[in-house]
């Protein structure tokens, strides 16, 4: 029995969004309890929503029987559909307390994450021209999203009640800022969402933290925060892990370890590219990948800077301001 029949079996369903973005289809999930509950939408789309509407029909339901919308983190692919949900439904609409200011003003917030991206990328030696490209990408994709009232508050560590289960709310930050699990405790089963994926290493995008003011000087080190989320997650007793993109995990443990491993393997070779000369975040990405795709170039410096965060946390480099050029030389 595969891990989504076994998830169903206790009344989570998955239900395969299709996306826009390189990642592919997202997983949202139904909870067949009291209140009847959808776990993340999917992107703002006439087609995310005709695939939604059809895997609900298929369980017996309608968007109109959906009482409890629970959003996991603020990327555009788990909560586009938010609002259009909330609006037909009527149902509850539930996020992390950190979360919550961001989905109820996703447009406003959006736009300052793009203000702290592109002084953050200026900052570490990508050409404007890139920058500028990308920020009109980023403004394209808003349309994704949408902003939507959040009527249940939810604190890291609380209980949330359902019917026939007892969820417990987890913040896990690294991947963004706000992601959020839930576990069952009773099934052994978490709902992690873009926290832990199977198949690609969940990459730490380096975020404004949630409220703050866009200041690339005082960046958020999301692959050191993400690492010790994951730490947290290896010591719960899960049997199933079901995540936002691709296929559920079974030994989670497992998995963590190797993405443990990688993260430190990558942080090995970019010392060695710093250990030759002193580089900006740009040139080690370009020593890496060679000329990197306008679309790519902040996912490529968050995981660039992520690593270069270890090896700061180690004293193995330093980071030198030289007139508003961020470089890395190895320490003395």
């Amino acid at each position: 029995m595969s891990g989504f029949e076994r998830a169903a079996e206790a009344g989570i369903h998955r239900l395969a969004i299709p996306t826009p973005f390189a990642v592919g289809r997202v997983n949202t999930y139904l909870i067949a309890d009291e209140p009847l509950t959808l776990v993340d939408s999917g992107p703002n789309s006439a087609k995310a929503l005709d695939e939604l509407e059809r895997a609900l029909a298929e369980r017996g339901h309608a968007v109109e029987d959906l009482r409890l919308l629970i959003v996991t983190h603020q990327h555009i692919d788990h909560l586009g559909l938010l609002a259009v949900l909330a609006r037909r439904s009527g149902a509850e609409v539930a996020a992390l307390d950190v979360l919550a200011p961001y989905v109820e003003r996703y447009g406003e917030d959006a736009e300052r994450d793009d203000e702290f991206a592109e002084a953050l990328m200026l900052r570490h030696g990508i050409p404007a021209d890139v920058v500028y490209a990308l920020r009109s990408v980023s403004r394209a994709f808003r349309a994704w999203g949408s902003s939507a009232g959040v009527t249940r508050r939810l604190r890291d560590g609380e209980r949330l009640e359902l019917r026939d289960r007892t969820l417990e709310v987890l913040h896990r930050p690294g991947h963004s800022p706000t992601d959020t699990v839930f576990w069952d405790p009773e099934r052994r089963i978490l709902i992690a969402a873009d926290h832990l994926l199977l198949h690609i290493s969940s990459n730490p995008l380096i975020s404004r933290p949630p409220g703050a003011d866009p200041d690339p000087d005082r960046r958020p080190r999301a692959l050191v925060t993400y690492l010790d989320s994951l730490a947290r997650t290896r010591e719960l007793p899960a049997e199933l892990v079901l995540p936002g993109h691709g296929d559920p995990i079974d030994d989670h443990v497992t998995l963590i370890d190797e993405r443990f491993a990688l993260h430190r393997r990558r942080a090995e070779k970019i010392f060695g590219l710093i250990a030759e000369r002193p580089r900006s975040a740009y040139e080690i990405a370009q020593a890496l990948w060679g000329n990197v795709a306008v679309t790519q170039a902040f996912l490529t410096l968050s995981e660039v800077l992520g690593h270069v965060d270890l090896l700061l946390a180690d004293g193995r480099v330093r980071e030198v301001n030289e007139g508003g050029l961020v470089r890395f030389t190895a320490a003395a």
